[in-house]
C-alpha cells in the first residue's frame, strides 16, 4: 500500500516514523522545501511543490498511491485546499493529520484575530514592543506599523518587506518556559502575537505570558476543506490507514 503523507510537522515525522517500520506499507513524504534545514522524516522523501492541485493529481497517478495524509502545518491553507481537490480528482481516500489548537488557561489574556492582516489592525491599541512568532513568510503584514517595535523569530530569515524597527532572532523550538519568560523580559515585550499551531514546541510563549501579565494576540486558523476526516493524532491516522483496502483505489 503507497501513501503519501503531506509533511512538515512534528507530527508527520511521528507518523511517517511508524508507517515507514511495516513492511507492507511504502510511504513518501513529501516536504514543501521552505526551510532551507528542515528536520528529515522517515520514508521516501520529496521536496518542493507539485504546482497546484492538478499536479498533485498527476503525481498521485504517475506514482500509483493508495491514500493520502495531509500532515502539514495548520496554517498551510493552499496545500491543504490542493490535496482535497487532488485526490477528489483521482479517487483517493485522504485524512487531515491535525493537532488541536491551543486552550487558554486561567490568566491568559487572550485576544483574537481572523487573520495575520486582523491582527495587524489590533494590534496598535495592544501593545508596542511585540514578540512576533508567526514563521518567516508573513511578516510583511506588520511591514506598516512604523511606531512599534518588534522581535521576529523564525527558523529562517523573514521575507521582506519588514516593519521598521525590527530585530530578527532565528531559533527553532522546542522551547522551554524559563527561557522564554527571559527573552520577554529582556526585550521589555508588552504582547506576545502567534498563529494558533497548538502542539508543545512553541507553547512555552504562552505560560510566559500568562506568568508575567502579557496579551497574547492569537490568530485563529483558516478553515479546513469540507468533508475531509481529520485526526488529531498519529495513532489515529495509523487506524484510519488500517481500515482503508490494501489497494485498488487508483
Amino acid at each position: 500500500m503507497r501513501v503519501l503523507i503531506l509533511g512538515g510537522t512534528t507530527e508527520a515525522r511521528r507518523l511517517a516514523a511508524v508507517l515507514a517500520a511495516d513492511p507492507g506499507l511504502e510511504v513518501t513524504v513529501s516536504l514543501a522545501g521552505r526551510v532551507a534545514q528542515p528536520r528529515l522524516p522517515a520514508g521516501r522523501l520529496r521536496i518542493g511543490g507539485f504546482g497546484g492541485a492538478a499536479g498533485l493529481a498527476d503525481w498521485l497517478r504517475a506514482h500509483l498511491m493508495d491514500a493520502v495524509i495531509d500532515a502539514t502545518h495548520p496554517f498551510a491553507r493552499s496545500i491543504s485546499a490542493h490535496a482535497a481537490e487532488a485526490a477528489a480528482a483521482v479517487h483517493l481516500p485522504l485524512l487531515v493529520l491535525r493537532r488541536p489548537g491551543w486552550a487558554a488557561a486561567p490568566g491568559d489574556r487572550w485576544h483574537r484575530a481572523d487573520s495575520l492582516g486582523h491582527a495587524a489592525a489590533l494590534l496598535p491599541g495592544l501593545g508596542q514592543r511585540v514578540f512576533l512568532t508567526i514563521g518567516r513568510q508573513e511578516t510583511s503584514a506588520f511591514a506598516g506599523l512604523a511606531d512599534l517595535w518588534f522581535l521576529a523569530r523564525s527558523i529562517d530569515p523573514p521575507e521582506p518587506p519588514l516593519p521598521p524597527r525590527i530585530r530578527v532572532l532565528l531559533d527553532r523550538g522546542p522551547f522551554t518556559v524559563e527561557g522564554e519568560r527571559a527573552l520577554l523580559r529582556k526585550h521589555n515585550i508588552d504582547i506576545v502575537v502567534a498563529k494558533d499551531s497548538g502542539g508543545t514546541a512553541t507553547a512555552a510563549k504562552l505560560t510566559a505570558a500568562r506568568e508575567l501579565g502579557l496579551p497574547v494576540l492569537l490568530v485563529r486558523r483558516p478553515p479546513l476543506p469540507a468533508g475531509i476526516p481529520v485526526a488529531a493524532d498519529p495513532a489515529s491516522a495509523v487506524e484510519w490507514l488500517r481500515r482503508l483496502p490494501s489497494a485498488g483505489r487508483r
